[in-house]
């Protein structure tokens, strides 16, 4: 029993897998992590996915402008007006399973919405928030 407790206390301490990982998440997780990110932060990837910013055209914009707050639905392009599928892996079994399209969106959707790229530690905060929804 004494072993068991001091498993479950080690266990407290161990980061908890994400929820609906796949290889490829797998995969840019840890080429992030050999790029320097030793932290995830969830917590600043929620708040940065509302934190309003001057965009690439001048505009404020948040991830959320296009793609809500609820995962499970789908967004809208601010200008295009184009249906954007869920951010949800739990209801678009598709999302996160390419590493070249989320890196791709990553670089896109990040110059788009604050101006610039985002980093390394952005990413991986990012994209561990956004499997677990």
């Amino acid at each position: 029993m004494k072993y068991l407790y001091a498993l479950m206390i080690l266990a407290s301490f161990v980061e908890a897998p994400a929820a609906m990982a796949s290889p490829a998440s797998d995969t840019l997780l840890a080429k992030y992590k050999a790029e320097g990110v030793s932290k995830i932060d969830v917590a600043k990837a929620k708040a940065d996915w509302t934190k309003e910013a001057k965009g690439e055209d001048g505009e404020m914009m948040s991830c959320s402008t296009c793609h809500g707050t609820d995962f499970s639905k789908a967004g809208k392009h601010h200008k295009t007006h184009k249906v954007i599928e869920p951010m949800s892996p739990k209801v678009n079994a598709e999302r996160f399973t390419d590493e070249k399209k989320i890196e791709k969106w990553f670089k896109r959707n990040c110059k788009d919405t604050w101006g610039r790229e985002c980093t390394t530690q952005e990413k991986a905060d990012f994209l561990t928030f956004l499997l677990a929804q």
